[in-house]
């Protein structure tokens, strides 16, 4: 069911218009920056976001501008995860097709970030869900205490039954796509 439902919002995501997908991203930007977590973090963690995702290049310069420091993750085989602070000049294309940042990247202990910026394909309306399948941010918000957010087009919300070591996110942007 998960594959399922991955697939089919991704296509959907896809196939969202560039002028739908730009002013949603502007404005799920725009609430993250306005949120109480956000002024209030020192760090920041977020990911580098696909073509189809709530982009995080507006998120990132923003939040260097603020004087925060920001943190983009490195994954591992067997879905180990840690966050390396942002730097473009060390970033390197995974064989997903993603930029990550390469093993020069200062390290970020888990417990220096006050707020994880989480992706995912599919929510459901308690905060959990379904990501590309790798469990890495279900495995890395386990122990995690700070507190974590995602930004997400209507299209991304269905219900669905989580699993037991699904980890819910706290606070679910959402932005209605009308098409």
């Amino acid at each position: 069911m998960k594959k399922t439902l991955r697939k089919e919002t991704i296509a959907a995501m896809k196939q969202l218009p560039e002028s739908v997908k730009t002013q949603a991203d502007e404005e799920l930007t725009q609430r993250l920056l306005e949120l109480p977590a956000f002024q209030e973090a020192k760090t920041l963690a977020t990911y580098l976001s696909f073509d189809h995702e709530v982009s995080t290049a507006g998120l990132i310069q923003a939040a260097l501008q603020f004087g925060k420091r920001v943190c983009v993750p490195r994954t591992y085989p067997q879905g180990r995860m840690e966050f390396v602070e942002y730097d473009p000049d060390i970033l390197e294309k995974t064989r997903f097709g993603l930029l990550e940042p390469n093993e020069k990247g200062n390290l970020v202990d888990q417990s220096e970030i006050d707020l994880i910026h989480v992706p995912g394909v599919v929510f459901q309306s308690k905060g959990y869900r379904i990501g590309y399948g790798g469990g890495y941010y279900d495995r890395y918000l386990e122990d995690f205490t700070g507190k974590t957010v995602s930004t997400i087009y209507s299209i991304q919300q269905k219900e669905f039954q989580p699993e037991v070591f699904d980890q819910a996110v706290q606070e679910v942007l959402v932005y209605e796509v009308t098409l």
